[in-house]
């Protein structure tokens, strides 16, 4: 499946988190935060759950839970390329923060590796009055409804797939237009001091990982709430 689409949540909200890089403990403490309540909110993921951070091998119990969903970033599908392609993947992978897979198990390996073959390269989530749509870094051509039919007739493109796991053009220009047929994108990817709107394009990704913040954004109220790094990341950050 390429692309998921959720329905309305009429019971409790959507949150949408930016890229996480294994920092796990870390978005708990923030779920704790704003009192999210599994049994009717949800959790949406811009990608890169893993790598660099110190709990990446949780991801996968983390993707076991009804009410988690991500899309597939480029980090989640170096750890794919790795482990299907080893003599010409791994080491890339293990340069970008992926020696935790390698420590794996076989049957946790088997495991972590079937979850993330499993996520949609985008989600399409029913709001009140409309939709957003999740990706890792951007929309190709600007138009949600081209892409979307695409991704449903698995059809994509190389550029295609290059863009919505690489892209950093809008972030970097400050821009690159509305997207057509979403009322609102979230994405993540580059990362940036603060959540900032682009276009029709929220990008989540505030560097959790390297000793930033972690943001939460309610698809409900368009509220935002980040939690700063832990002192330590704080300081290992500042020392370099």
């Amino acid at each position: 499946m390429m692309i998921r689409k959720l329905p309305r949540n009429i019971e409790g909200r959507d949150w949408a988190v930016g890229d996480l890089h294994g920092c796990f403990a870390q978005l708990r403490r923030l779920l704790n935060i704003i009192a999210f309540n599994p049994a009717r909110d949800r959790l949406l993921s811009v990608g890169d759950l893993v790598d660099r951070g110190p709990d990446s091998p949780l991801v996968t119990e983390w993707l076991a839970q009804p009410w988690f969903h991500a899309v597939r970033g480029n980090h989640e599908q170096m750890a794919l390329d790795a482990v299907h392609n080893p003599q010409q993947d791994r080491e890339r992978h293990l340069r970008n923060g992926g020696r935790w897979l390698d420590e794996l198990t076989v049957s946790e390996r088997a495991a972590c590796v079937a979850a993330l073959e499993r996520l949609p390269l985008a989600l399409e989530v029913e709001v009140e009055g409309g939709k957003m749509g999740i990706v890792h870094a951007d929309c190709p051509g600007n138009d949600w409804d081209a892409l979307t039919a695409r991704l449903e007739a698995d059809a994509v493109s190389e550029r295609d797939l290059e863009v919505l796991r690489w892209a950093r053009e809008r972030v970097l220009n400050g821009g690159g237009g509305h997207v057509a047929g979403v009322d609102l994108l979230l994405a993540g990817h580059t990362p940036q001091e603060r959540a900032v709107l682009y276009d029709n394009v929220m990008h989540l990704d505030t560097g959790a990982v390297y000793g930033g913040k972690l943001t939460l954004f309610c698809l409900n109220d368009l509220v935002e709430v980040s939690l700063p790094a832990s002192f330590e990341q704080l300081a290992q950050f500042q020392l370099h």
